[in-house]
């Protein structure tokens, strides 16, 4: 996965943890596409201080994956409805009802990971 993509989820579902400071500058940084030097100008301090601080919340976000999974789940439930909704658009593409029992089975896969 593209490196900004994975910053902003994990920033999605654990952004909240980190302290309202890291927030406001690590959503600077990562999610308005400003530059350390930008942010730092911003904040008064270092590009260094910027570049330090975003090391540290990617290690903490990073960190939080790795205990909850919340971001794998996320993704592979969302990989599920894809598989779902392609399995019926095909059955309407060719005129057919939709393989019932599939669809079923990955309706179960996805309320097992809730």
């Amino acid at each position: 996965m593209e490196k900004i993509v994975q910053q902003t989820l994990l920033f999605d579902f654990y952004g909240e943890l980190l302290t309202k400071h890291q927030q406001r500058i690590y959503e600077d940084v990562v999610c308005n596409d400003m530059s350390y030097s930008e942010v730092a100008a911003q904040q008064g301090v270092s590009r260094q201080g910027i570049h330090d601080l975003i090391k540290r919340c990617n290690r903490q976000l990073e960190e939080y994956e790795a205990k909850l999974h919340l971001v794998e789940k996320f993704l592979d439930i969302q990989g599920k409805v894809r598989d779902m909704r392609r399995e019926m658009e095909l059955a309407e593409r060719e005129e057919r009802m939709p393989d019932i029992q599939a669809i079923i089975q990955i309706s179960d896969e996805i309320l097992e990971e809730l």
